[in-house]
């Protein structure tokens, strides 16, 4: 419009609309009439306004950037994202798991670090996290830790007993809940922690070599976290602190940014490494596989519709580029399926098509129809035909991103490597890596967490699996427990004590 003046408001068919304040009435004080189309609209589309949230990871937001390769890799993958010099149009959301979308940003969890690289061979996604490991390894029990996590079901009350009585029944867990209920359990904001890709993936260069890896994106701009103590406070003070924080960071101009580094492990080599490499729980200790950089990414644009570029947004870890593959990881070969389903469920069949998760690079499937399609299709609609579809590159694609295995059909728990166990890497993190002042706020945290309404028998279990990861932490976790429980209720603190409490008494 000239003169600066403001395009004329319309319809969604692009009609002009002659009011924005006034329905159509019988006179002035007459009844509303059915036949103002443009009131019906208005409040026929704000009753449908909202999509169901995400199962986990509901609460986030994301940006828009660049990964910029800065190290030549070509030796470990032929994916074109990863040559030389090349640089990518990239975008990410950040996430709590547990919370829904009005929660508050620094609650204790997890964050979701998710990727989508719109690279020149398709859309290449990673769903990360701020932590290298997870819960669990199998895949049967993830709905259910997800639902530990969430609210009960007779007061829609989220539930530390509920979160204990899962975790101690899965000792698979102390690795992932020490992460949790230290430092970085609440980081400062998510330009302050690393994304991980958690989950080994496999690597194929242009001879056809297989390198298992993993991904570390460390933060530019420092690890920093926030107590516990501080994260209720910004709870209360700005429950949107993070989402806040980052965008508001990216219109001043000052974009964050992170270094891509891998973990790459010879293919051979997995078969009889100490660990199981493929293990969720466990990390590959970097004396064993030091980081080599790859790149860096940079967060330079915001969203300018939220609801389109980053509730929309569709990240699904089966979009693998040529040159990298999944590999026997028991969570990531069913996340495989499930990402992409959840997302048929919520944003409907042709989600793909939105542009926030179009690909960049021409679409040539066999895909058609469903709700709210809008790309046409061609005949021919099927495949194999003489009618000049497209055909799939055997020659140049054909070699399956794999691995070779044989077995009778088992429900059973990975085989354990010479070093496997549920306690010894949470172990070696607290005595190793935790400096005194870290460990103290671990047992500050656990503490904290145990004394809201965990029954006893569960409590007993808790002492027991932290005595299981050090005996120290234990020990300081156990008496932390029952000194503040005394100073709240004598009886109470018989609750968390209850052998000692019946040696008293046969005394």
């Amino acid at each position: 419009m000239t003169n600066n003046q403001p395009p004329p408001t319309t319809t969604d068919a692009g009609i002009p609309v002659e009011s924005d304040e006034h329905s159509l009435t019988v006179g002035p004080d007459g009844p509303v009439l059915m036949q103002d189309h443009y009131l019906i609209e208005q409040m026929a589309q704000f009753n449908r306004e909202r999509i169901p949230e995400r199962q986990p990871h509901a609460k986030g937001s994301g940006a828009f950037g660049r990964f910029e390769v800065t190290q030549d890799v070509s030796a470990y993958t032929k994916a074109a994202v990863f040559q030389p010099g090349t640089t990518t149009d990239v975008m990410i959301r950040f996430s709590t798991v547990a919370g829904e979308r009005g929660s508050p940003d620094t609650w204790r969890d997890p964050r979701g670090f998710s990727l989508k690289m719109y690279t020149t061979e398709g859309n290449y996604d990673m769903v990360g996290n701020n932590t290298p490991v997870f819960f669990v390894k199998d895949p049967l029990k993830f709905q259910h830790f997800i639902r530990s996590q969430k609210r009960r079901a007779d007061n829609n009350l989220r539930d530390h007993d509920m979160q204990w009585d899962f975790w101690t029944l899965s000792p698979e867990s102390a690795h992932q809940v020490t992460w949790l209920m230290g430092d970085r359990g609440i980081p400062r904001s998510w330009r302050h922690m690393n994304g991980y890709s958690s989950h080994t993936y496999m690597w194929i260069n242009a001879q056809g070599e297989k390198f298992w890896v993993k991904y570390h994106f460390k933060t530019d701009q420092g690890i920093e976290f926030f107590t516990q103590d501080e994260a209720d406070q910004m709870a209360s003070m700005d429950t949107d602190y993070h989402t806040r924080d980052l965008f508001e960071h990216i219109a001043a101009g000052d974009h964050p940014s992170w270094t891509l580094k891998m973990q790459i492990m010879p293919f051979d080599e997995a078969e009889n490494y100490r660990f199981n490499p493929f293990d969720l729980t466990k990390v590959w200790p970097h004396g064993d596989y030091p980081l080599i950089e790859v790149g860096r990414m940079t967060l330079d644009r915001n969203p300018t519709d939220f609801h389109t570029e980053i509730e929309q947004a569709a990240f699904q870890p089966n979009n693998l580029v040529p040159g990298i593959g999944p590999s026997p990881d028991r969570m990531l070969l069913a996340r495989l399926f499930s990402y992409a389903d959840a997302h048929r469920a919520r944003l409907g069949v042709n989600y793909q098509q939105l542009p926030t998760n179009a690909p960049r690079v021409p679409v040539h499937s066999y895909s058609k129809d469903g709700a709210m399609r809008y790309q046409k299709v061609s005949d021919p609609v099927y495949a194999p035909n003489s009618k000049g579809g497209p055909r799939a590159d055997t020659a140049r694609y054909g070699e399956p991103a794999g691995w070779y295995t044989a077995g009778q059909m088992v429900r059973s728990p990975y085989k354990q490597h010479a070093e496997d166990d549920d306690w010894g890497q949470p172990g070696t993190m607290v005595r190793e890596v935790l400096d005194d002042a870290a460990r103290q706020r671990l047992v500050n945290n656990v503490v904290g967490h145990l004394l809201n309404k965990v029954t006893e028998p569960v409590l007993v279990r808790a002492f027991e699996y932290w005595h299981n990861v050090d005996k120290d932490l234990g020990d300081r976790i156990e008496q932390g427990v029952r000194a503040k429980a005394s100073e709240k209720d004598p009886k109470a603190a018989e609750q968390a004590n209850p052998a000692r409490s019946a040696a008293q008494a046969k005394a």
